[in-house]
């Protein structure tokens, strides 16, 4: 396996920049059976296994106080409150001209997944190639977007994701058959938080 120094050409994104008005309140500080906050566990399991990580926040989040390592590059959407496809097309728009030949688009409320499997799939990212990692049959999160998809992916609004990218280069896509079920479980309710 490539060391992540070696491998610098994938960046991870981390899309935090939702109100998450299902949950109650702001699931990013949501305190896990672990002790850790939901977003800093998330951007803790991507630092350990990428060498540059990004997280989208809203205009007016405080970084600090969301518990972002300072490691962790801060792009702000400013049309965030219009869906994820606004603040992921703003995430990958920040990325341009960076040199980096691949993104893993990881989502804030989505803590378990392990460092392994970001390590696995950090390693098959290329420049034209779409890796999607499934776990019992269902897609699931990080995808990685090789450069070539890009363009596709800052034309996003509203609450498209990379879905419809995904479907239109199958050609180009690289399922990884995962075992760990954190690449399918993200927290939507309070009670997700505690159990």
């Amino acid at each position: 396996m490539r060391s992540k120094e070696m491998t610098k050409g994938c960046v991870a994104l981390v899309l935090a920049a939702g109100r998450g008005r299902r949950f109650g309140s702001d699931k990013r500080l949501a305190m896990l059976p672990s002790g850790e906050r939901m977003l800093a566990q998330t951007l803790e399991r991507a630092l350990a296994a990428f060498s540059d990580v990004w997280v989208v926040l809203r205009v007016e989040d405080d970084p600090l106080a969301l518990g972002v390592d300072p490691r962790v590059t801060v792009v702000r959407a400013e049309r965030a409150d219009e869906g994820m496809g606004c603040s992921l097309a703003a995430g990958v728009a920040a990325l341009e001209g960076t040199g980096f030949e691949a993104v893993a688009v990881m989502l804030g409320d989505m803590p378990w997944v392990e460092v392994g499997t970001l390590e696995r799939l950090r390693d098959l990212a290329q420049a034209g190639r779409i890796v999607v990692p499934e776990f019992e049959g269902n897609r699931g999160h990080p995808v990685v977007f090789g450069k070539e998809f890009w363009k596709e992916l800052e034309g996003l609004q509203g609450d498209q994701g990379g879905r419809r990218s995904i479907e239109a280069n199958r050609h180009a896509c690289v399922v990884l058959q995962a075992s760990d079920a954190g690449v399918s479980l993200d927290m939507d309710a309070p009670a997700g938080a505690n159990g």
